[in-house]
């Protein structure tokens, strides 16, 4: 069974795709750098709470959802 963090990077790249966001564009909206979001996606990084909000507002979701 994944952990928190495999299933939040899955849904980070998912939600990300979904909203047909390039990684780039979704640091913008989030205001991180590039390199980061692709951490974050390849699970080399886990969020902070306060940074796991401001990438859902940037997706338009809510936080529970990148983590369920």
């Amino acid at each position: 069974m994944p952990g928190l963090a495999e299933k939040f990077a899955a849904n980070l790249k998912v939600e990300r795709r979904r909203k047909k966001l390039s990684q780039e564009a979704l640091a913008h909206k989030a205001g991180l750098s590039v390199s980061y979001i692709s951490m974050l996606e390849r699970r080399q990084r886990t969020p902070p709470l306060d940074t796991l909000e401001t990438l859902a507002k940037a997706l338009g979701c809510s936080a529970v959802s990148l983590l369920s």
